[in-house]
């Protein structure tokens, strides 16, 4: 389809496509910076815990700019966030698990299989015919390269010895069937497959994806949890949450995030957050 400003000229199958995969980008990113903030003031440096935190910012201003963008389709603040049934969220369940109490090695591995899954994501998006999806993309790549580098800096750190190793391993262990559902198709995928939004597939980004994970983390001497011979779809969990089944623990992780909004009688609802610093 040809590059377009105005939504208004999208077929309705169009729209919802469009519509499930801003939302798709927007609760990653959102659910994931909530997960951020829990270490604020417990990383294992000052350095590592303002990172972290700088980190969790981008992602929330990354989920304002999807949001924005589902604003302009019609949506309320508080229809796309804050009364938002937590059903209808539709993130992976990578971004939404709790981290193991005081394993640095978690959130570090959980930010290396995402944002080696979000460049790729990022990188099928750029040519995407309707400019509210492809405007952004450059301004995130930036941010998100950061991201990328800070967490590989932090995989080789961990692994230069056995312990840091063996916990990394673990983490592998634990995150790499859940990092396994960011590349689960969602209802509209023909569609947005059609319209041409993303320039490869999702089946597509999963084996670059692995092309690059797998490698790299043999380099550190890090095993993933599946041999050569072994089928890697066995990892992928029951529920993925892109279909809006999500573990058990998505209901007391949105509780939090929204209690701020149901104590103020719901007669005050802030923006997510403010617009974006350039």
């Amino acid at each position: 389809m040809a590059a377009t400003d105005d939504v208004a000229d999208l077929a309705p199958d169009e729209r919802a496509a469009l519509e499930a995969l801003l939302f798709r980008m927007a609760d990653d990113e959102f659910v994931l910076a909530e997960r951020y903030t829990e270490w604020q003031v417990r990383a294992p440096t000052l350095e590592s815990d303002l990172a972290l935190a700088n980190i969790a910012q981008d992602e929330l201003g990354h989920a304002r700019l999807w949001y924005d963008a589902l604003q302009g389709l019609g949506y309320s603040e508080p229809e796309l966030v804050w009364e938002r049934n937590p059903a209808d969220f539709r993130h992976s369940i990578l971004v939404e698990l709790p981290f193991t109490g005081g394993d640095w090695a978690d959130p570090i591995v959980r930010s290396y299989l995402y944002d080696e899954a979000e460049h790729l994501r990022l990188q099928a998006l750029e040519d995407a015919p309707v400019r509210a999806l492809a405007d952004p993309i450059g301004k995130v790549q930036r941010e998100e390269e950061y991201h990328r580098e800070h967490a590989q800096s932090w995989l080789e750190r961990l692994c230069d010895d056995a312990e840091g190793r063996e916990a990394v391993e673990a983490a592998v262990g634990r995150l790499f069937g859940p990092a396994l559902t960011l590349f689960v198709p969602g209802e509209h995928e023909a569609t947005v497959e059609r319209m041409g939004l993303r320039s490869e597939s999702l089946a597509d980004q999963r084996e670059q994806w692995l092309d690059v994970v797998v490698p790299f983390l043999g380099s550190l001497g890090v095993e993933v949890p599946f041999g050569p011979e072994e089928d890697v779809d066995d990892l992928l969990p029951e529920r993925v949450g892109r279909d809006g089944n999500h573990t058990d623990d998505w209901p007391a992780l949105h509780e939090e995030l929204t209690r701020t909004y149901r104590e103020l009688g719901r007669s005050d609802a802030r923006r997510l957050r403010g617009e974006r610093r350039e």
